[in-house]
C-alpha cells in the first residue's frame, strides 16, 4: 500500500475521506461524459484530472515535427503492416482521463477492432508527444505517469526547439530513460523494425531521404 493510502486508512476520519472521495468521483465521471458528449471534433481538446485542457495554436517548429515523424512512421507502419498510426486528434482512453496525444501506435492486436466509426480509442502502445510551452507540464507530468502506469509501453518526448528525442521505456509501471537523442539513428522498442535518423524529425530535406528509403523496403 501507498504511503498517502496507508496514512488515510489509519485516520479516524478514513470514512469521511471515502465519501468525500466518492463524490469527487461521482462529479468528475459526469463531467467526462459531458465532454465526450459536447467535444466538437474539430476542437482538440482533452478530459485531465476533472478538466477540459483545450489545446491552443502550436507553433510551426511543432507542427513541423509532428509532422515529419508522423510521416514516417505511418509510412513504415503502413507498408509493413504493423497496426495503426492516429496523428493529435485520435481521443485516448485512460481510466481517468482522455489523452489526444500528438502521435499513438497500437499493434494490430488493438487496432483490427478500429472501425470506420470509431471515435474513442484505447490505450496506445507507443506515444510520441512534441513539447510546446503549453503543454510541457502535462507532457512531462501527469501525461508520463499515466502513460507508463496503464500501458503506454514506449514514450517519446520531442524538443523541437532543441532538436532533441527522449525515449523511455515502461518497466513495472514505471518509465526509464533508454536514451537522449540529438543525432545518429533512433529505434523503436515497441514498433518492430523501425528506425529513423534523429535529424528526420527536425529536416525536411533528411525526412524526405528517410521517407524514400522506407519506400523502398
Amino acid at each position: 500500500m501507498e504511503a498517502i493510502l496507508e496514512k488515510l486508512v489509519r485516520s479516524p476520519k478514513f470514512l469521511g475521506y471515502v465519501d468525500e472521495l466518492n463524490e469527487v468521483r461521482r462529479k468528475e465521471t459526469a463531467a467526462r461524459q459531458r465532454f465526450r458528449e459536447t467535444l466538437d471534433e474539430d476542437v482538440r481538446a482533452e478530459f485531465i484530472n476533472g478538466e477540459v485542457m483545450t489545446q491552443i495554436s502550436s507553433r510551426d517548429r511543432h507542427m513541423l515535427s509532428v509532422d515529419y515523424i508522423a510521416a514516417l512512421v505511418k509510412l513504415f507502419v503502413r507498408s509493413q503492416k504493423r497496426g495503426a498510426v492516429r496523428v493529435e486528434q485520435a481521443l485516448t482512453e485512460f481510466p481517468r482521463n482522455d489523452y489526444a496525444p500528438d502521435i499513438c501506435f497500437w499493434s494490430t492486436a488493438k487496432s483490427v477492432h478500429f472501425t470506420g466509426e470509431t471515435t474513442h480509442y484505447p490505450v496506445p502502445d507507443f506515444i510520441c508527444e512534441v513539447l510546446s510551452p503549453s503543454t510541457e507540464l502535462r507532457d512531462r507530468g501527469v501525461k508520463f505517469e499515466d502513460y507508463a502506469a496503464h500501458g503506454v509501453s514506449e514514450y517519446w518526448i520531442v524538443d523541437a526547439h532543441r532538436g532533441i528525442i527522449e525515449q523511455y521505456i515502461a518497466r513495472d509501471g514505471v518509465y526509464k530513460l533508454a536514451g537522449t537523442f540529438s543525432d545518429g539513428s533512433i529505434r523503436s522498442s515497441v514498433i518492430a523494425g523501425f528506425e529513423m535518423p534523429v535529424a528526420a524529425a527536425f529536416d525536411d530535406e533528411t525526412n524526405l531521404e528517410a521517407q524514400r528509403k522506407f519506400l523502398a523496403l
